[in-house]
């Protein structure tokens, strides 16, 4: 598995295929149409992709950007784009997956469009809804992923505990033990 998937959604985690945004090079994970296919295979978004090309690279890296820049706004109270707003909606229209019963249960297929209309439905969701409300950003100054705080008493300070609040707990623990003992 090449993909990190610590949000629990999958606009927010498509955000998260430019890691470390504040940092001088941040990692694209979107480096070729082939990373594209194998992220929406291993988010379970469909079972095998359809073979995707430098467009629909083009076209993800703009629906990923779009995304973050909306949730931005909405996590530093600042007033929606009107062009990204544009960009999003216009995604969205995309005709979405088709999802299909089969012997071993169900499953959705479709072209790399339709997958990045169906995260860029979710995102629409969560920027226009009540979920806005719960949008974060991680507090692990490397880390730019954005996610929703369902936690109890809203106060979820990392994008996923395993990764970003262990490195940050265990940050913290070395710094007391160095304090403490000079």
């Amino acid at each position: 598995m090449i993909h990190a998937f610590p949000c629990g959604t999958l606009s927010l985690d498509f955000v998260g295929t430019l890691r470390a945004r504040r940092n001088d090079e941040p990692t694209e994970k979107l480096a070729a149409p082939s990373d594209l296919d194998a992220w929406f295979v291993e988010s379970g978004l469909v079972p095998r992709a359809e073979a995707s090309v430098a467009e629909d690279l083009r076209a993800a890296i703009e629906v990923r950007e779009t995304i973050y820049a909306l949730v931005w706004s909405r996590l530093h109270d600042q007033p929606l784009p009107a062009e990204a707003v544009d960009r999003l909606n216009a995604a969205a229209a995309t005709p979405p997956l088709t999802a299909a019963l089969t012997p071993d249960g169900w499953a959705r297929s479709g072209t790399p469009r339709q997958a990045l209309s169906h995260i860029a439905r979710e995102a629409v969701e969560i920027i226009g809804g009540e979920q806005t409300a719960l949008l974060r950003e991680c507090a692990r100054p490397e880390c730019t992923q954005v996610y929703l705080d369902h936690s109890r008493g809203h106060r979820r300070e990392w994008c996923s505990m395993a990764t970003c609040g262990s490195r940050m707990k265990a940050k913290a623990y070395r710094e007391r033990q160095k304090s403490g003992s000079t």
